[in-house]
Order: C-alpha cells, then structure tokens, then sequence
C-alpha cells in the first residue's frame, strides 16, 4: 500500500493542485495547478517539485524544536521591534541548528537527482518558500519568507532548504501573521524546487490581468527588466510597463494600447565566481539596456494571452510572474515561462458599490514626483529612513520616505501615513503592500530621499493621475463618497469628456452612456508636447 498524499515528503507538480494548498502552500499548489492543467493550452511552467508541509512538520517533531519555538514566542508583542528582532533570529537559530533527518535529506537529494536527469547535472534550481496560508484573495502572504536563486549541488540545496524553513520565522513573517490574525502555528512551510528559468541572461518581471491602480478587468498589465526578476518585485529598479486590451486580443488582434520605457539600472545575474558564497548579483546595466524595452511586442501579446489563459482558469483576477530563459543563442532556450501565479489581494476585495474620490482645494510645491499608486492623498511628518535597522524609530501617522522596500518593512509600513520611495514600479513590494493596505503611495520617485527632509510636514498625492506628487506642506483635501448603487437613471444619456489618457481605466467605472468628447488638444499636449 503506498504512503498517503498528506503524508508525503515530496510531491511532484505533476501530482498537485489548488486544492492542495494545506499540504504544498499556495505557491507550490498553483505551479501544480498550471503545469497539470495550463501546459496543454500553451503556458510554459518549469518543472519542480514540492517539499511538503508535512515535511515541515516532520523536521519539527523528529528534532524535537517546536516546543523551543513556542517557548520563544510566548507573550511576544510585535509592536516592540527590539524584542520581535530578538525573538525572531532566536526562531530562526533554533530551525538552522535543528538536526536535519536523514529520511528528508535523502528524498530532497533523490528527487533533485531526477531533475538532474531531465535538465542535466548540477542544474540550477530555484529555492523557494511556500506557506499554506500564502495567496489567500484576502491575505497576501507573499514574500514574507525566503527565497533562494541559482542554486545546485546536494549540499547547497539541502542548506538552502534549511534557511528557507528557518524564514517561516522572519520578524517581518511573525509581524505579519499577527497582524492579518493568523496563529504563529497555523501556517507552515512548503518550498518549491523549480529550474531556473536563465532570465539572469534575459529579462524577467510581474503581470497582472488587471489593472493595479484603478481594477479595470479588461486590460493587462506588464512590467519587465533585465536579469532576474527580484529586482522588480523588490522595487529595485524602475521597470518598463506595457498594457494590452483584453476584448480585442481576444479577436486575434495585437492591442498594446501603452508602452513605457523604464530606467532599469541594475540587473541580478549568476555570480559564478567560486571565490565568493552569493549564487546572483546585481550589476549595472548598459546605456543601451537602459534605453530599450526588455521584450518584444510579439512577447508582450503572448504573455497578455497567457494571462488571459490563467484569469481564465481561476476565475479571477491575478498576480503573475514571468522570466525569459536566456537569448536562445548563448544561453537557454529564448523561450518565455511562467514562474508564479496568485490571486490579486486589492480590487477582488474592494466594495465597488461606493466610490471614493480625493480632490486637493489648495496647490502648493512640488518637491518631487514619481509613479502615483491608489488614488487616495496621505499627509504627515515626513521620517526618512535608510536602513530597515532604523525602523524602530518610525512612529504612526508619519510619511516613510526611504529607498525601496522589502517585507522586512512592513511592521511601519501598516501605521504610515503615505509612503515615498526613490525606486520601484507599479509591481513592486512598496506598490503591493500599500494597496493592500490602503495607503497612499508614490514610487520611483528618484531622489525624495534627498529632497524630502525628517521632520518636514509634507503631503502626498496619487488622486491626480499616473503621476504620483509630493507637496511642501500640509494641503487641505475632501473626499466624496458616492454610492453607485443609488444613484438615480436619466432620460437623458450622460457622456464623458476625456482629456488624460491614464485615467480612462479609472474614470470608466463612473455610471456612463459612453465618450461624448476626447479632447484632442490635451492628449496631444501631455504625450507629445
């Protein structure tokens, strides 16, 4: 009789789906999903394998550490950072010094064997956490643990798994858990071990079959840059962004209805430098990377359709990674893959029955501008912090003005009120989680770690567009609340005057009889000049 499916220390893709997620977590349970059922229909998934929760739990109870866990943890408050920091390296000391049993070493190794069977010896391999509760349509869990790129060799894998369980208890995961409601033992820890996809010698980035900002369902939205893709869901760097209409590439058409060329000024690729322990590092980019878009327009409809293909599936909104396997020529295949997908966390939970709208009733000066995320304004003192060892100091109601962003961050980012970052685009961590949780934000704003000084009362704006603004001082702002639901039908039909391109995905949720007027002038004006 063969072991039960919950019992199993390894699952292959091939065997899982989305109803797994108890046993393989929410990112291993939708690989399996797309690989057994999308495949057929065109979408490209590495293939990989699942190291299961249970085998999380195996590793606990044969080393004999949970109790330990929990000891540590007891009475914890994770509004005291000194004290969540202190916990959290104890969990983790506690899950990396845990003897590891030989019965889980040895199934890790024999299936990476089976990889390297199929792919080659010594093949690269992502390392990846998987929690049960992560990619829930109201929690997202992503992020909150490791992730480990380029890795091979038994020794390394087995390490790397070791460090992935161990980020099951990242200060930033146990803030999170608490925060969202979640026990510290209600979520465990799957990894995923998938083929690299060689986009450290191409480009990578996120997708959403939605757009971010205003939840328009019939457009797809596209960042992408050079190299591997945590740059992008890091905010490391400015990526390009391409939109594609939905309803017409449905009808076999080529509508990329916007294109935007990003700065794009590092990119990670493999370290295979033998006299140094980091598997990928970020270099500088090229004068003419910098200039060009990372794919083509023929990769752009493709990845578009596959995005339609994957909404389709789910039946909602979602949340995609992308990576190109190298140049075709030199390295890899050329060929585009999927390498994640999940639920949208925003608009699938916004109440679409009442819409709010923030105006400003006063100007003031500009300090700096970048990529507007939301629609609300958020104002404050402004607290500028560089290095996420500082958080400490962050008290609620003020702006956090900072580089970029990383989960380590959000135990402030929930209490701020407007976050500024110098990078990062619509898809970035930054972005994600101030959506999440409803605070204005305004990315890749360049140099507002500079401009903007601690201590200064500032206002941010992202109700103006595509454009997110940071003003000098405290501005007076209303917001109106219409419910949608009660607003009374005319005989006589209602059309939209449009002037700004960028908020026709916003403004088409307004109860409409259609486009009476596009104003021309100011179309022409703010994209040509």
């Amino acid at each position: 009789m063969g072991q039960a499916h919950d019992e199993k220390l390894i699952l292959w893709f091939d065997e899982i789906g989305i109803d797994d997620v108890p046993l393989v977590g929410g990112k291993n349970a939708s690989l399996g999903e797309m690989y057994q059922h999308l495949t057929a229909k065109g979408v490209a998934v590495p293939h990989g394998f699942a190291i299961t929760a249970y085998a999380y739990r195996y590793l606990l109870k044969e080393a004999g550490v949970e109790q330990q866990i929990r000891d540590v943890l007891a009475d914890l408050d994770i509004e005291d950072m000194h004290n969540l920091a202190e916990r959290g390296e104890k969990c983790r000391d506690i899950i990396r010094n845990a003897e590891f049993p030989d019965t889980l070493r040895d199934a890790i190794i024999e299936s990476y064997q089976k990889m390297e069977a199929e792919y080659g010896d010594n093949v690269d391999v992502a390392v990846r956490s998987s929690a049960t509760a992560e990619d829930l349509p109201d929690a997202s869990f992503a992020g909150q643990q490791e992730t480990y790129l380029n890795i091979h060799g038994y020794d390394n894998i087995i390490e790397n798994c070791r460090k992935c369980f161990a980020s099951l208890f990242t200060n930033r995961a146990i803030s999170y858990r608490q925060h969202q409601g979640f026990g510290q033992f209600d979520v465990y820890l799957s990894i995923t071990i998938q083929k690299m996809a060689r986009s450290d010698s191409a480009s990578s980035g996120v997708m959403f079959s939605i757009d971010t900002e205003s939840g328009f369902e019939d457009a797809v939205f596209i960042t992408g840059a050079w190299g591997l893709g945590e740059n992008v869901v890091q905010g490391a760097v400015n990526p390009d962004e391409y939109y594609v209409f939905k309803p017409t590439l449905k009808e076999g058409k080529h509508p990329i209805v916007g294109k935007k060329v990003g700065s794009k000024e590092i990119k990670m690729i493999y370290d295979n430098d033998p006299s140094t322990d980091e598997p990928v590092i970020n270099i500088d980019t090229t004068e003419e990377e910098r200039k060009s878009y990372v794919i083509s327009d023929d990769e752009i409809i493709q990845l578009a359709k596959w995005a339609c293909i994957i909404e389709d599936h789910y039946g909602k909104g979602m949340d995609i990674e992308w990576a190109k396997d190298g140049d075709g020529v030199n390295v890899g295949t050329g060929n585009l893959f999927i390498v994640q997908a999940r639920p949208e966390t925003v608009h699938s939970q916004a109440n679409k029955g009442v819409m709010e709208t923030y105006k400003l009733q006063e100007k003031g000066e500009v300090i700096v501008e970048g990529l507007a995320v939301g629609t609300k304004i958020g104002q404050g003192i402004a607290h500028c912090i560089n290095d996420v060892k500082d958080i400490s100091t962050f008290k609620k109601g003020e702006v956090l003005v900072t580089d970029m962003t990383d989960p380590d961050w959000e135990p402030i980012m929930k209490i701020a009120g407007a976050i500024i970052t110098n990078r990062g685009g619509r898809t970035c961590h930054a972005a994600i989680i101030s959506r999440e949780l409803g605070i204005p934000c305004v990315i890749g704003t360049g140099n507002g770690s500079e401009k903007i000084k601690t201590g200064q009362a500032i206002t941010a704006s992202s109700a103006e567009g595509e454009t997110g603004f940071v003003y000098d001082g405290l501005l007076k702002f209303e917001i109106e609340k219409t419910d949608l639901g009660n607003l009374p039908e005319t005989k006589t039909k209602i059309m939209m005057n449009l002037a700004i391109p960028e908020k026709a995905f916003t403004e088409c949720q307004i109860p409409n009889d259609g486009v009476g007027l596009a104003r021309e002038e100011f179309i022409i004006n703010s994209h040509i000049g």
